[in-house]
């Protein structure tokens, strides 16, 4: 799976990783990078970085927020 590892690093660190909530973590593969303030920071430091190779780049976040989506609407007629 895509990701996988990075996944794994995100998971396994949220928990030191709380004061920087709210923030964007770069991570690729066992490696967290670095913190941004904004998400397009953190992708072009990847992108700069790590080129075409796997990296994460996710908003810390000690509960994850669920959205939901239903398809129970009617269907669009054009």
């Amino acid at each position: 799976m895509a990701l996988e590892q990075e996944l794994a690093t995100y998971n396994a660190k949220l928990p030191e990783m709380k004061e920087h909530e709210g923030k964007f973590v770069l991570i690729h593969g066992p490696d967290i990078i670095d913190y941004f303030g904004a998400y397009e920071d953190a992708i072009k430091e990847g992108y700069a970085k790590f080129k075409l190779e796997p990296f994460l780049v996710k908003q810390i976040q000690s509960v994850e927020q669920v959205h939901l989506i239903s398809r129970l609407l009617a269907p669009c007629h054009t």
